[in-house]
């Protein structure tokens, strides 16, 4: 089925760069979610009503609020869309993930008030009936759900889209929310308990409530700058370490605009020997490799490295050795040293996880400390200016 579909509404349907493209997916998965959705709410909601269930009004109102979320992440896909302007020179890709956190909003919303609702049935049952249609209902909807959860998990890997991995993971939780309300539903019947039916419903309002709370710290932590993916960073590195010359990167940091619209920025090692020319003309191919495959707008900063001063090498060496038995969670870059008549500066930087920099945490602040004794203890003309700073992305 869901090849069927992507063959008859997607043109083009490989070109998943294409934002075009990307945008007609995911208008297709909210569609079809308005579509299954309002349908199950109709017939759940008609028979919670003929047959006196709180559970299956709760589990219809549910998907009434999953169709709710199907129409808010549409506009986001539309709005996402929209290509850069002057105001908005990333463009708009960041509406995806406003859709994302106004869905878990109202996910919370709808919880609530089927808490509400189930608590009072709870105190004050009423007797529920059960029949054939209403398991019929219910089967139905267990069914249709496992396959909405398969086609938007589908989409959205795909596409690389958040917004539908927790469309699919609502549509799983759903599952098991219609199942428990199948459960209390027959547990009603044969043991005559119409409480029951409310403590489900109460049960089924906690589980909601449960998912919208993950949902929205998942769409809120794009927006606050999460850690880019350790994928995409093992990625960047093999690749730019790919090209012959490049002895190392550091300061990766990715500002991710929304989906499909991320920029990178990282600062690459060469030797200070290399032609001046030949290196501006390294980096500019390696910018435009990633975009032109990956998509991605890549700046690099280029750090000369002197490779040619056994004095440096054995520093750096020792360095590395040094910070590796201190706090093997950090590293050192851009090392130089600076001789004058008395002393030597070692002038390097220091990235350390940046939770290490919070005022309270003194980790990061033992180590200048302790390199620093370290190197003059070897060589005691030697004082290291070590700058602290956090680690955007772990490299390995």
């Amino acid at each position: 089925m869901t090849k069927l579909l992507i063959r008859l509404f997607i043109r083009d349907p490989a070109n998943i760069q294409n934002r075009t493209v990307r945008t007609a997916y995911g208008n297709l998965a909210c569609m079809v979610g308005i579509v299954c959705n309002v349908l199950l709410f109709a017939g759940k909601f008609t028979v919670g009503t003929l047959f006196g269930s709180m559970a299956i009004a709760a589990d219809a109102l549910n998907n009434l609020s999953d169709a709710s979320s199907n129409v808010v992440s549409l506009v986001g896909f539309r709005l996402g869309s929209k290509p850069a302007d002057d105001e908005h020179p990333y463009g708009h890709a960041r509406y995806e993930y406003l859709a994302g956190l106004a869905v878990s909003v109202m996910i919370l919303v709808i919880g609530i008030e089927l808490l509400k609702e189930s608590f009072l049935k709870v105190l004050h049952p009423t007797p529920v009936t059960l029949s054939a249609l209403t398991i019929a209902v219910l089967v139905v909807s267990i069914l249709v759900k496992l396959w909405m959860s398969s086609f938007n998990r589908s989409v959205g890997n795909r596409i690389k889209s958040e917004t539908l991995m927790a469309t699919a993971a609502d549509a799983r939780n759903d599952v098991v929310t219609t199942a428990a309300v199948l459960a209390a539903t027959i547990l009603a019947h044969l043991t005559g308990i119409d409480r029951i039916d409310g403590l489900m419903g109460v049960g089924v309002a906690l589980f909601i409530l449960w998912s919208g709370v993950g949902l929205v710290r998942d769409t809120i932590s794009p927006l606050l700058g999460a850690a880019p993916d350790p994928e995409l960073i093992d990625y960047i590195e093999k690749k730019a370490l790919s090209y012959p010359g490049v002895l190392g990167i550091h300061d990766l940091m990715v500002h991710d605009y929304g989906p499909g619209s991320k920029l990178v920025s990282f600062h690459i090692e060469l030797s200070a020997d290399s032609d001046v020319m030949k290196s501006h003309d390294l980096i500019d191919s390696i910018e435009r490799d990633f975009q032109v495959h990956d998509h991605l707008l890549v700046t690099i900063h280029f750090d000369p490295v002197v490779t040619d001063d056994p004095h440096i090498n054995e520093l750096r060496k020792f360095l590395k050795e040094q910070l590796a038995e201190i706090a093997p969670e950090a590293d050192i870059h851009d090392l130089r040293i600076v001789p004058g008549p008395t002393h030597t500066n070692v002038i390097f930087d220091c990235a350390v996880p940046a939770d290490w920099l919070a005022a309270k945490d003194h980790r990061a602040n033992k180590i200048p400390a302790a390199l620093r004794k370290a190197v003059s203890d070897r060589w005691p003309d030697h004082f290291c200016v070590i700058q602290l700073e956090p680690i955007y992305a772990k490299l390995k």
